[in-house]
């Protein structure tokens, strides 16, 4: 992947109990995308996502719209300049 970047994005609104996380999971792995999700203790959810720039676009399209049961108030991305190469996509406790 020539376009490899790394993305740390924030999450608010109903995204706590309603499978979000989850979501997420299917969503990344669907795009391809390697990193992490979890609840935060303030009722948002932090993700880490890394590969093909086309890919996390398409992902975080998906965290916008949500799995039918969320809502997406807000969502703050920012770009990591270094890159984590994670074996995976998971659920962070």
């Amino acid at each position: 992947m020539k376009d490899k970047k790394r993305f740390h994005i924030v999450v608010s609104g109903r995204v706590q109990g309603v499978g979000f996380r989850y979501f997420a999971v299917q969503k990344a792995n669907d795009c391809n995308l390697k990193g992490w999700v979890k609840n935060l203790p303030d009722g948002q959810v932090e993700l880490e996502a890394e590969g093909d720039g086309k890919d996390l676009a398409a992902f975080i399209d998906y965290l916008k719209l949500g799995n039918g049961y969320s809502r997406t108030d807000r969502l703050s991305q920012s770009e990591i300049s270094t890159l984590e190469n994670y074996p995976d996509f998971n659920v962070r406790y």
